[in-house]
């Protein structure tokens, strides 16, 4: 197993983890927001985690407010928006920083396993444009993350096998392909 399963994780409840408690399993790590524009992206999330649990797949949620603050509210917050808003019953984590120089021990090891994503649309250029038309900062550079609903794929052997853009739909055929490779 790799080093990410050893890195200490706290649950959105408060108790202590690691990804060694998902041994053997396919993991779909996530970093999520509740106020973005990708939040409906939950939906399909719990889909494709209903679709595959029972094939090994598990999607693990880490609320992060490092882009435009869009998760503000506390870890009990969080868990009652994705227990009433967007259902999901995938495990949620504790939010953390992913990015910058603060960003999580998960989510620096995830970087340095993935630099890049594979790119869905031009959502790169157009945070861009929209960030530079309001006055905010530019979107993070590579091998930072871009924004909100960054994908990470696991393999079982807790290896990163790849790394999705924010707006790649999670039911997006290149998600569920890779998904079904690492299932097999």
């Amino acid at each position: 197993m790799s080093t990410l399963t050893t890195i200490p994780l706290t649950t959105i409840t408060g108790s202590p983890a690691t990804l060694a408690d998902y041994s053997g399993k396919v993991l779909l790590i996530v970093n999520v927001a509740s106020k973005c524009g990708l939040t409906p992206q939950y939906t399909a999330l719990e889909a494709l985690y209903q679709k595959y649990k029972d094939r090994g797949l598990v999607v693990l949620g880490f609320p992060a407010n490092d882009f435009a603050g869009q998760e503000p509210g506390s870890d009990q917050e969080i868990a009652k928006f994705c227990s009433i808003d967007y259902p999901v019953t995938f495990p949620l984590f504790s939010k953390i920083p992913v990015t910058g120089p603060d960003k999580h021990p998960l989510y620096a090891a995830l970087i340095t396993a993935a630099p890049t994503h594979i790119p869905h649309g031009p959502w790169r250029e157009n945070l861009a444009n929209y960030s530079a038309k309001n006055g905010f900062p530019p979107p993070n550079a590579l091998p930072e993350l871009l924004w909100n609903f960054e994908k990470f794929l696991i393999g079982r052997d807790g290896n990163v096998l790849a790394r999705f853009a924010p707006d790649t739909p999670p039911d997006d055929p290149k998600i569920t392909a890779a998904i079904e490779q690492a299932l097999t």
